[in-house]
C-alpha cells in the first residue's frame, strides 16, 4: 500500500471490494429471483419478512470485523503489532461466541420470532424454516466477515474479492439445484445461502498457509477489555445493517396494513434491489477504511484527505448512474421478480422504485462519512450519522409520510431521511471532520 500512488491505491481498494460487495449482496438477491420463481409471492413476502434478521446477523459481523480491523490497521502503522494481534483474536472469539447464541436462539425460538414478525398462513411456515437455518449458520455468517475485514486490512483486498464472490457464485449455484432440480422449496434457497460464508472462508483460509500474512492469533487475550473499542470503531457498520432490517420490519407492518401481502412482496424487489445499490456504497466505503486507517497510522495525513475526496466523487457519479437506470428501467426490473404477472404487484413496485431509490446519492455520501469518521478514529459523528439515518430520522419520517400520503409517505421516507443526514454529515466534516493537510477545525 505504501509503495504505490494514493489514487492508485485507492482504485485497487475500492474496485475491489466494490466487486466482491456486490456478489456478496448477491445473497440475498439470488434467493429473490428464485424464490420469486419457484414460490411465487408468498415465498417472496416470507423471505421479505426474514431478511431483518439476516442484516442482524451480518451487521454483528460486520461490527466486529470492521471495528477489528481498523484498530489494527492503525496499530501496524504505528508499529504496535502486538496489540494488532490482541484485536483480531478478541474479534475472532467474539464472533464464536455470539454466533453460537445466535444458533441456539435460531434452533429454540425461531417460531416466536416469526410471530413476531406477523407471519400468517402460508407465509408462516417458510418464514420460520427460513430463520431457523439461517441463524443456525449465525457462526459461520459471523466468522467470514471478521475474516474478510483483516485480510482486506492485511493488504489482500484481491483475495477478500475472490472470497467474497466464491461464496455468491456458490450460493447461485446451489440456490437453483436445491429449489428447481431438488424441489426443497424455501429450506433449499436458505441452505445454499448457509453455505456460502463456509465456501469463502475456505478460499480466505489460503493465506493461514503462507507466510505473507501479518495478523495472527494472541495467546490468553481477555476480549472484555478491547470489545468496546471494537464496537465503537465497528458500530456505524452494525447500525447499517440492523437498522436496515429494522426499518424492513416497519415497513412491512405498514405496508401490510396499507395493501397486504402484495405490497410486502413489491417492496421485497424494491428492499433486494436496495441491497445490491447500497453493497456498492459500502463496498467503497469498506475498501477505503484500510486506506484511510493505514495513512492515518503512518501520520499521512494528505493522503486521508485525498482518497475521501475520492469516494465522495465516485458514490455520487455511481448513484447518479444508477438512479437513472431504475427510472429508466423500472418496468422491466420490477417483472424480473413479478413471475406471477400481478398487475397490482407489478405497478406498485414500478412505482416504489421510481421514488424510494431518489435517495441514492444522498445515502452514498451518508456511508462514506460515517466509515470517513471511524477510520481517523472518531467515532462519536460516524455514531450520530449512522443513527440518524438508521433510526432518529427514517422510523419517525415513514410513520407520519405513510399516515398522510399512503404508499407513497412510504416510498418518500428514506430519501427523505438521507437527505437531512448528509446535511448533518456535511456540517460535522465542516466543523470536526477534517484531517491534517485538509485544514479546518480538529
Amino acid at each position: 500500500m505504501r509503495q504505490e500512488s494514493i489514487g492508485k491505491t485507492f482504485i485497487k481498494y475500492t474496485s475491489l471490494n466494490v466487486i466482491g460487495m456486490i456478489g456478496l449482496s448477491c445473497y440475498i438477491l439470488a434467493d429473490t429471483f428464485f424464490i420469486s420463481k419457484g414460490l411465487g409471492a408468498d415465498g417472496l413476502a416470507a423471505l421479505n419478512l426474514a431478511i431483518p434478521i439476516y442484516s442482524f446477523i451480518h451487521g454483528l459481523g460486520l461490527m466486529l470485523g470492521m471495528g477489528g480491523a481498523t484498530r489494527y490497521s492503525i496499530l501496524r502503522g504505528q508499529k504496535d503489532q502486538k496489540r494488532a494481534n490482541t484485536y483480531f483474536t478478541v474479534c475472532v472469539q467474539a464472533a464464536l461466541a455470539i454466533g453460537v447464541v445466535l444458533a441456539l436462539v435460531g434452533l429454540f425460538f425461531s417460531k416466536g420470532i416469526t410471530t413476531l414478525l406477523r407471519a400468517d398462513g402460508s407465509v408462516y411456515e417458510m418464514t420460520n424454516t427460513y430463520l431457523k437455518v439461517i441463524l443456525l449458520f449465525s457462526p459461520m455468517f459471523m466468522m467470514n466477515n471478521v475474516l474478510l475485514c483483516f485480510v482486506r486490512n492485511d493488504g489482500k483486498p484481491r483475495l477478500s474479492m475472490t472470497a467474497m464472490l466464491a461464496g455468491s457464485f456458490s450460493n447461485i449455484i446451489l440456490d437453483y439445484i436445491f429449489i428447481f432440480p431438488l424441489g426443497l422449496g424455501i429450506f433449499g434457497a436458505v441452505l445454499a445461502t448457509g453455505f456460502a460464508p463456509i465456501i469463502s472462508i475456505g478460499v480466505m483460509s489460503v493465506c493461514f498457509f503462507k507466510k505473507d500474512h501479518s495478523f495472527h492469533l494472541a495467546k490468553a487475550v481477555l476480549p472484555f477489555k478491547y470489545l468496546p473499542d471494537v464496537a465503537s470503531l465497528g458500530l456505524p457498520s452494525l447500525v447499517t445493517e440492523v437498522s436496515s432490517g429494522i426499518v424492513m420490519i416497519v415497513f412491512n407492518m405498514i405496508i401490510l396494513g396499507l395493501m397486504g401481502n402484495t405490497g410486502v412482496a413489491a417492496y421485497g424487489v424494491i428492499a433486494n434491489l436496495s441491497l445490491v445499490v447500497m453493497a456498492m456504497f459500502n463496498g467503497v466505503a469498506q475498501g477505503i477504511q484500510p486506506v484511510i486507517s493505514s495513512s492515518y497510522g503512518y501520520g499521512k495525513r494528505d493522503n486521508v484527505g485525498k482518497v475521501f475526496r475520492y469516494a465522495l466523487v465516485t458514490v455520487t457519479v455511481a448513484a447518479l448512474l444508477v438512479y437513472a437506470g431504475i427510472f429508466i428501467w423500472a418496468d422491466p426490473i420490477a417483472l424480473i421478480f413479478n413471475s406471477g404477472h400481478d398487475m397490482l404487484l407489478q405497478d406498485t413496485a414500478v412505482y416504489g422504485l421510481r421514488i424510494y431509490f431518489t435517495a441514492c446519492p444522498f445515502a452514498g455520501i451518508n456511508v462514506i462519512m460515517a466509515v470517513y469518521f471511524a477510520s481517523v478514529d472518531r467515532p462519536q459523528p460516524s455514531h450520530i450519522i449512522s443513527l440518524l439515518r438508521g433510526f432518529f430520522l427514517i422510523l419517525p419520517l415513514t410513520f407520519v409520510l405513510s399516515f398522510a400520503l399512503k404508499m407513497t409517505g412510504v416510498w418518500l421516507a428514506f430519501p427523505a431521511a438521507e437527505l437531512l443526514t448528509a446535511v448533518f454529515g456535511a456540517w460535522c466534516y465542516w466543523k470536526y471532520g477534517r484531517v491534517g493537510g485538509q485544514g479546518g477545525r480538529r
